[in-house]
């Protein structure tokens, strides 16, 4: 079950699980900050014809699109939520230091993402399905409750989701990278009656080596209609799908669908507001 990105293309180089750096490789074969930034300022301008500058990036481990964000536009702020300090301390050092001017409106925060804290957004996302560490209704409602406090009224959050019926069975994808290496998707487990799930991400490199569990999940495999309800629940006005109705896997066109056929594997956005 894919759950890839088309990420940004550099130059390639030879990587080996010796000299690889796993955020780096992260970065390159999952992340596609060029993409989730046109569409996030699309469907903000959509619903509220107006350019958002104040984003909040939860679970936003190195930063990349906080960075991003920031370097977008003169008046753009960006603040990114982790509890990781390791992976902030690379995301300062490789991501937001370079940004010249830009890092000064780049803040990260080594916190729980439901901290309660005084500044409030335009837009907040939790991107790579990493809102999955909440296994429980209610860790889950009270993480979006804590969202909705957080926005201006005129604020949105963006997630994403994957489904298909490939998605509940183990199984390994790989998938060749530009820049020279292989990224693997490993469905290792998934509990039917409790939805928890085990997903690794391992790099296999031209030299023959390999970087196994170079990143762990445990999660719950959380449902569309699970997702929305517990918006709502949570405050949310209105809660729409983006679906990915582009003919073939090279191409993406998101729009809002209330219905979908279902796939051996999908990406769809939701969008609450």
């Amino acid at each position: 079950m894919s759950t890839k990105k088309k990420a940004t293309r550099k130059a390639a180089s030879a990587y080996t699980a010796r000299t690889a750096d796993k955020h780096e490789l992260y970065q390159l074969s999952v992340q596609a900050v060029d993409h989730e930034l046109d569409f996030i300022e699309k469907v903000y301008r959509n619903l509220y014809k107006a350019r958002p500058l104040l984003l909040r990036e939860d679970f936003c481990g190195t930063a990349l699109f906080s960075a991003h964000w920031a370097k977008s536009h003169p008046e753009r702020h960006a603040v990114g939520v982790d509890i990781s300090k390791e992976t902030l301390a690379w995301g300062q050092e490789r991501n937001v230091d370079p940004l010249g001017e830009a890092k000064s409106r780049v803040k990260l925060l080594c916190e729980d993402v439901r901290q309660k804290r005084k500044e409030k957004h335009q837009v907040i996302n939790a991107m790579n399905f990493s809102y999955s560490v909440f296994r429980t209704r209610a860790d889950m409602r009270e993480y979006f409750a804590s969202v909705k406090r957080s926005l201006v009224r005129e604020g949105m959050f963006v997630l994403d989701a994957y489904g298909g019926w490939e998605s509940q069975q183990p199984m390994q994808e790989p998938r060749k990278v530009a820049q020279g290496f292989t990224y693997v998707w490993d469905q290792n487990k998934f509990d039917p009656i409790t939805h928890e799930v085990l997903n690794y991400i391992h790099f296999e490199f031209k030299d023959g080596t390999r970087m196994d569990k170079a990143f762990t999940y445990e999660w719950r495999y959380w449902t569309l209609p699970e997702l929305r309800e517990l918006l709502i629940e949570a405050g949310f006005r209105s809660v729409r799908v983006y679906w990915d109705v582009a003919p073939d896997d090279e191409e993406e066109n998101y729009k809002v669908l209330t219905k979908a056929e279902n796939q051996p594997g999908w990406l769809a956005y939701l969008v609450a507001f």
